[in-house]
């Protein structure tokens, strides 16, 4: 990596319930992500949605995270309508599978590494050879399946050796939301890779070809319908709690009758290191 940096100008947000979400177009976010992995300034980047907000209201910490990220960007039209109604009318869904294939294929014959980190040792081989099949000129240097149990002191150091002897640019981890989220934040110190970006179910869609909303849902806000009629079980609950709470607290916020301050300082952000 170069480290002749060059500044970058701030990405413009708007306050979704006291997350700082950014305005972007998906190209404009894969352009970023890029351009820090090639300077080498380390950071990380939080795919959010409607539910990712409402998490964080009852977490501080979580919060905490997610503002101190890189870029929280977009992954829901819940999000998108707030950025848009409060004046960034360009602002796109950046919805994190495709943000991963994005990035992927902007990054082709960069030498730019990438490292899959999740789901499992099954998934991930069949996602490594979708992704070398898809994007000959892609660089995947390794790939871990962590246990699904809290991880020991060895282990998270362990795997942050093997992460940084792999050379990797970008860390992509598909553990689900807030897990990977915390994990982005508590290795990020650890690992010298410049990019972590959390995609949640990116793995398992691309690996195993998982179906996906038609774009009329996704565009019209309705994915978690989709979701929900195609796995009740799992995510009622979710959902049960999730829209109500959006939609009354955004329009309690967007008619003024209640603040949502950003708590946390983008000026002191401690994962914008230099290598």
């Amino acid at each position: 990596m170069t480290t002749d940096h060059v500044r970058q100008d701030p990405v413009k947000t708007t306050n979704v319930l006291g997350l700082r979400v950014a305005a972007l177009t998906r190209k404009g976010a894969v352009s970023r992500i890029l351009a820090d992995v090639r300077d080498g300034r380390r950071g990380y980047v939080c795919v959010s949605g409607a539910h990712s907000v409402i998490e964080c209201r009852t977490d501080p910490d979580l919060a905490r995270i997610h503002n101190q990220a890189t870029l929280t960007v977009a992954d829901g039209m819940p999000l998108v309508w707030a950025l848009r109604g409060d004046g960034h009318k360009d602002a796109e869904r950046i919805y994190g599978p495709d943000l991963m294939l994005s990035v992927i294929d902007a990054s082709q014959d960069s030498g730019i590494g990438h490292f899959l980190y999740g789901t499992t040792p099954e998934v991930l081989d069949q996602l490594q050879a979708n992704l070398q099949r898809r994007f000959p000129g892609a660089h995947v240097v390794g790939s871990f399946a962590p246990p699904f149990r809290p991880l020991t002191a060895d282990e998270e150091t362990d795997i942050a050796r093997m992460i940084d002897d792999s050379g990797a640019g970008i860390v992509w981890v598909g553990i689900g939301c807030p897990k990977q989220e915390r994990w982005m934040a508590r290795m990020r110190d650890r690992l010298q890779a410049p990019m972590l970006i959390g995609v949640g179910a990116a793995f398992d869609f691309h690996a195993k070809g998982k179906l996906q909303a038609p774009a009329v849902m996704q565009r019209n806000g309705l994915e978690w319908l989709f979701r929900l009629v195609t796995e009740p079980r799992r995510l009622w609950r979710r959902y049960a709690r999730t829209v109500p709470a959006y939609l009354l607290l955004r329009g309690l916020q967007r008619s003024g009758l209640r603040r949502f301050p950003v708590a946390h300082d983008p000026d002191h952000m401690p994962h914008r290191m230099q290598p």
